[in-house]
């Protein structure tokens, strides 16, 4: 199957100090029609930066310097600026982790979606109202005619991410990107979120990139998993082989953290140290210092690509060592 989006060397700086540092550094990765893609991490991998890098929402003095975005084969890094506006919420969307700063207070929900339609379709106003009130059917608020008219503070956490998630939904785009979703959540309206996305991705062939530090919810909808440490992504391959047989030492570190993989009442494992601030990265592989498996070329030398089996990809000298020690094949 063809990707839908195909993103290739993205790197973006920030100056910090007398340097530009890449927050985002090199990172590829696919999605195809009808599948998720999760960007994992611990907080300041670059998860989200690498979202707004790609639709070129990049803080200032942030700048995007190099890297192919293409989406259905249309490269889209170097439209104009009116030209890409068009692309983002049109054939993108995205819903954010905490949609009280995404909605506006003192505009009804409705009217908020109706503007989001009206601003990318030619339709009347009347027309626009109904889709909202059908959207907001489709995506389970209750009582959707009532809705149309609350103010985001009369409506709960979840009722008004699902507004969020109609409006990303209201122009019909070809990928959807949820950073975060549920973060803000309880666990029961968590899952609802999961499953309503879990729907839209299966119903409607909806590409979703998945933004989460939350393995479980990974487990749940993901179909590949991206490993991101330091603006790198470090292991790339498909869910079950991420969350049930992954190779990177991070990775591993991650999935020991996991609640479900320690036994009641004892103290969840962590992975040592913390993640190091961008602009004071060590030389070789960034995750080295945190490292239990490194060895001496992991301090000098960053770590090149190895293929581990066909679509299973990471960067990690000690696993190359073992590919080669091995006789397996590598690259």
């Amino acid at each position: 199957m063809s990707s839908l989006l195909e993103v290739r060397g993205l790197t973006t700086r920030f100056p910090i100090g007398e340097s530009h540092v890449p927050i985002v550094d090199g990172i590829d990765f696919d999605l195809e029609r009808g599948r998720v893609l999760a960007l994992v991490g611990e907080s300041g991998s670059g998860k989200s930066m690498t979202a707004l890098s790609m639709l070129r929402l990049v803080p200032r003095p942030g700048r995007v310097t190099s890297g192919s975005v293409k989406l259905g084969g249309e490269e889209i890094m170097d439209l104009p600026v009116e030209a890409m506006r068009s692309i983002r919420g049109r054939r993108i969307s995205m819903i954010f982790q905490e949609p009280m700063t995404s909605l506006n207070p003192v505009v009804r929900v409705g009217n908020q979606v109706v503007e989001a339609i009206r601003l990318h379709e030619k339709v009347s106003n009347a027309e626009a109202f109904e889709r909202t009130r059908e959207l907001f059917g489709h995506v389970g608020i209750p009582d959707p005619e009532d809705r149309l008219r609350a103010y985001p503070h009369q409506l709960s956490g979840g009722l008004k991410q699902r507004v969020m998630i109609a409006m990303a939904l209201s122009t019909r785009p070809d990928v959807l990107i949820a950073d975060e979703p549920t973060t803000a959540l309880d666990v029961t309206i968590q899952a609802q979120i999961v499953s309503l996305l879990r729907r839209l991705q299966r119903d409607e062939g909806l590409a979703i990139l998945l933004i989460t530090h939350d393995l479980g919810i990974v487990n749940e909808l993901a179909d590949r998993v991206a490993v991101m440490y330091t603006g790198q992504v470090v292991e790339n391959a498909a869910r079950e082989i991420v969350l049930g047989r992954p190779r990177h030492p991070y990775t591993e570190g991650l999935l020991r953290s996991m609640p479900a993989r320690s036994t009641h009442g004892e103290r969840l494992p962590e992975i040592a140290g913390v993640v190091p601030s961008p602009g004071h990265w060590p030389k070789g592989c960034r995750f080295a210092e945190r490292c239990e498996r490194r060895f001496d070329p992991c301090t000098v030398e960053e770590p090149g690509e190895t293929t581990v089996a066909e679509g299973h990809v990471l960067s990690c000298h000690a696993v190359a060592r073992d590919q080669q020690g091995s006789g397996e094949g590598g690259a």
